[in-house]
């Protein structure tokens, strides 16, 4: 499976997910945020909660527009939108999952256990150590952070019935700590279903293009999302997986979303494994993830996204009534039938995805996410919500051309 040193991605399932028809789509009520993420693709804008009709309208614009399986609401912080609740319960009534994308600062059980009742699906944190916490976080490093992420893991779990997800920027110096956490997500295979890994991007001073918005050149400067220092901005999918195969040799994706201008690109990579607290048994190929998608969208007229914490638990079903269709899943069953008592405990599935975000080509082009799953809505239109504020500052994507 080996290219470029580390994957082929025609030994691998291209997701089917298309602009139309995709898993998830991204829906912001506020741009309004009680942190400072270093990276933030967001400004985040004081008083910016759209009413609840408003974004009624952005859901019924999606609903016209584009078949998804749930919706990722999103910032901002959508735990400060003083609707929310409401919301989730309107998402709930259109047949979606809803799943909320937060740091986590403003959540406590009892917010939970409201937002529960009204439907909440699922939960994605966004924890790292370049948001600026304080308190007892203050100066974290990726690892130390991983109390943090069992707080929020143990109280979804305590909940009952809510998937818990949790993603973190990798920066250049932060990519040797990934090892460490997917090895945390396997000793809490459990109760944490799914660890993304997001490569840092920004606008920096050496880049060697020009940049334009229609017909009019503009600062690199004026882009809301650069820095004025050089930054490492290429890190790749592929270099967290040789980084998390220092650790675990056997660590294996199976499936992948392209580049809108490079097809052996890996712009979204789906890892599934299997196995219990502190042990992996295998890495589920991508004849599973193939069946999986098929069936869902067979059955329910949707590409799958979040599972949920009962079907995560199937992990034992899958192994012994799906081997014969994937080899992946033929290797964990035998691992696992190793220890013949093995066949009596539970076993869980777990997702590993990584996402590399916009890549420059030498020519300039921008390879972007072909069939990106956080499309959003601006203008009544369905647009990249990573690079939304180039539509708000210049009313149109802006444009990178080589220098002369």
């Amino acid at each position: 499976m080996q290219t470029n040193g580390v994957l082929n991605h025609r030994e691998l399932y291209r997701l089917p997910w298309t602009l139309p028809d995709n898993a998830i789509s991204w829906l912001e009520p506020t741009a309004m945020c009680n942190l400072a993420c270093d990276g933030c693709y967001r400004n985040n804008e004081k008083n910016s909660h759209k009413s609840l009709e408003e974004v009624k309208h952005e859901l019924d614009v999606f609903q016209r527009n584009r078949n998804s399986d749930c919706i990722s609401i999103a910032g901002g912080d959508p735990l400060l939108y003083p609707n929310i609740v409401e919301l989730v319960a309107e998402i709930k009534r259109r047949g979606l999952k809803p799943i909320i994308n937060t740091n986590g600062k403003a959540l406590n059980r009892e917010f939970l256990k409201e937002l529960k009742k009204a439907g909440v699906y699922g939960f994605t944190f966004h924890i790292d150590s370049k948001q600026g916490r304080g308190g007892e976080w203050r100066n974290k490093n990726e690892l130390e952070l991983n109390d943090l992420r069992y707080y929020y893991a143990r109280m979804l779990a305590d909940e009952g019935n809510i998937a818990c997800s949790f993603n973190s920027t990798v920066y250049e110096d932060t990519l040797q700590y990934v090892p460490g956490m997917v090895e945390w997500a396997q000793n809490n295979i459990d109760i944490v279903h799914t660890m993304v890994f997001i490569a840092f991007r920004h606008v920096v001073p050496d880049m060697p293009f020009d940049w334009f918005a229609g017909g009019k050149k503009i600062d690199w400067q004026s882009i809301m999302y650069h820095s004025d220092e050089k930054r490492r901005i290429d890190i790749l999918s592929t270099d967290l997986v040789s980084k998390i195969r220092e650790k675990f040799p056997d660590f294996s994706p199976a499936a992948y979303l392209n580049g809108t201008e490079k097809v052996d690109s890996f712009k979204w990579l789906l890892t599934e494994r299997v196995g219990v607290p502190g042990k992996i048994y295998g890495y589920l190929g991508p004849k599973f993830l193939e069946l999986v998608m098929a069936w869902h969208h067979f059955f329910k007229g949707t590409y799958l996204s979040y599972a949920s914490p009962k079907t995560a638990g199937m992990g034992r079903s899958a192994m012994l009534f799906l081997w014969p269709f994937d080899k992946g899943l033929r290797k964990a069953a035998k691992n696992m039938l190793k220890n013949p008592f093995r066949i009596f405990k539970r076993a869980y599935m777990q997702s590993i995805m990584m996402i590399q975000p916009v890549d420059f080509m030498p020519d300039g082009r921008q390879s972007m996410c072909d069939g990106c799953p956080d499309i959003t809505v601006w203008n009544d239109e369905l647009v990249w919500s990573c690079r939304l504020e180039e539509q708000k500052q210049f009313g149109t994507f802006l444009r990178s051309v080589k220098k002369n």
